[in-house]
């Protein structure tokens, strides 16, 4: 317990007898004392040990401050929010037409940026103590999980590539060994840079990075994964994220009224419902478009007779039209008895609602965050909305329900990986599961019956 927080224990209880008081300071700075830190250097602190973080300054573009001078502080940062949003949502349209290796080389650069930036606050709030190697060490972190994590992609879509070159072929063989060796150096290296009088903050900082780990680089994993699905699980679920949050704002900026939350004082909750049901109604209309495409609907394959991506394929009955009868009950209201639609609709229905009404808690988490900080935004990057991490604070969250649905509603056998793992053994071992494949076809007839056509 720190020197201000035992001060505030006296407080509340202020007739103990002289003699505990006594035995609590000394106990008190006995306790600072075996972390470094004298009970006064402790209250000239910040709450989490240094100073807090600077105020952002206005990065408002000097044009844009100068078109947009005589409104009100309002307004104005309602333009500036959205004429950076038609940006933002522009150079997301030049990134989906480049294709899907500029998608994922951007799903690793806004990974790092938001590394980048949740590292940044902690170096800020402790950089007073000159803890040894702290940054040098979460960026060594950062280098090994992703590492261990595009090396297991690579492995999983290039599998035919990997193969064929001699050094890949070794390095896939031992990737998992050569990770964890990796990380054992990282992990003994911190140990080895411990000191007696930061052992509590180092070790804060030890927990911070490896959080920051499992919410910044598992999820742009997983998001990379989704996009290996086809693209349509990677645009609909972002797209359907962007749209909540600009609906939540518009409507909670013309009709918001009732606060929604402690932690964001500005969410109402006409911005919360108003959103979830233009969200969905988005990602219906959305998701009927896309589906008619092959570009968007088949899974990004890489071509190993071209080295490029493929995304051509026979469409699945997920994205073929079917007839559906509507509920008696909406009959006569909607006026039809049935309607045509993709069976992806409904599962966008499933995605839309998570994004709306699931999806603005990792904002909620990422406000508290802030709050716990004192500051506004991770970062000044963007302006009018902060850094990278507070537009993809709600993404992340919804890359890993994205994964989970296709795993769980979705995906089934892949036989082309079978088949590929299958090519790369022993023909001793080739023989072996071709007989064993061969006699449980007969056994069920389907060989048989096959032979007799």
């Amino acid at each position: 317990m720190s020197g201000t927080g035992m001060g505030d224990l006296r407080q509340r209880h202020g007739r103990e007898p002289a003699a505990a008081r006594d035995s609590e300071d000394k106990e008190s700075e006995s306790e600072n004392k075996l972390d470094g830190e004298t009970a006064s250097d402790s209250e000239s602190k910040s709450e989490f040990g240094g100073s807090p973080p600077v105020p952002t300054s206005d990065d408002t573009p000097e044009v844009l401050n100068r078109a947009l001078s005589n409104l009100s502080s309002r307004w104005k940062n309602w333009w500036v929010r959205g004429i950076l949003t038609l940006a933002m949502i522009t150079f997301f349209f030049i990134i989906i037409y480049l294709g899907p290796m500029v998608l994922m080389t951007i799903v690793m650069c806004v990974q790092i940026k938001c590394f980048h930036e949740i590292i940044t606050i902690g170096y800020n709030v402790y950089h007073s103590y000159d803890l040894p190697w702290f940054r040098t060490l979460s960026w060594y972190f950062l280098l090994c999980v992703n590492y261990f994590f595009y090396g297991e992609t690579v492995t999983d879509y290039f599998f035919t590539l990997v193969q064929r070159e001699e050094p890949l072929r070794i390095l896939s063989k031992y990737h998992r060994f050569i990770s964890f060796t990796l990380y054992l150096t990282g992990f003994c290296m911190f140990v080895l840079s411990l000191v007696k009088k930061h052992y509590r903050l180092q070790f804060y900082m030890f927990g911070w990075t490896h959080v920051t780990l499992l919410i910044v680089v598992t999820q742009s994993h997983l998001i990379i994964h989704n996009l290996f699905e086809g693209m349509i699980w990677f645009i609909v679920p972002i797209s359907c994220v962007i749209c909540n949050d600009i609906m939540a704002y518009m409507f909670g900026f013309f009709f918001g009224r009732t606060p929604l939350i402690k932690l964001s004082p500005k969410k109402t909750w006409e911005g919360f419902i108003g959103g979830f049901f233009a969200t969905v109604l988005f990602g219906l209309l959305l998701s009927y478009v896309m589906s008619g495409y092959r570009c968007f609907t088949c899974p990004v394959e890489f071509n190993n007779d071209t080295n490029s991506f493929t995304v051509d394929c026979e469409p699945s009955e997920l994205f073929q039209l079917q007839e559906y009868n509507i509920p008696v009950v909406l009959q006569s209201v909607v006026g039809w008895k049935t309607v045509r639609m993709y069976p992806f609709q409904i599962h966008s229905i499933a995605l839309s609602t998570f994004a709306s009404l699931i999806g603005p808690f990792g904002g909620f988490f990422a406000s508290g965050f802030k709050r716990a900080f004192k500051i506004k935004d991770f970062a000044n990057t963007i302006p009018g909305h902060g850094g990278i991490m507070d537009r993809f604070d709600c993404q992340y969250l919804m890359a890993t329900f994205v994964n989970v649905y296709i795993a769980s509603f979705i995906r089934g056998p892949n036989p082309s990986k079978l088949i590929q793992q299958f090519l790369t053994l022993r023909p001793d071992q080739q023989l072996h599961i071709f007989n064993t494949l061969k006699a449980h076809l007969v056994d069920r007839g389907i060989l048989g019956s096959l032979e007799d056509a």
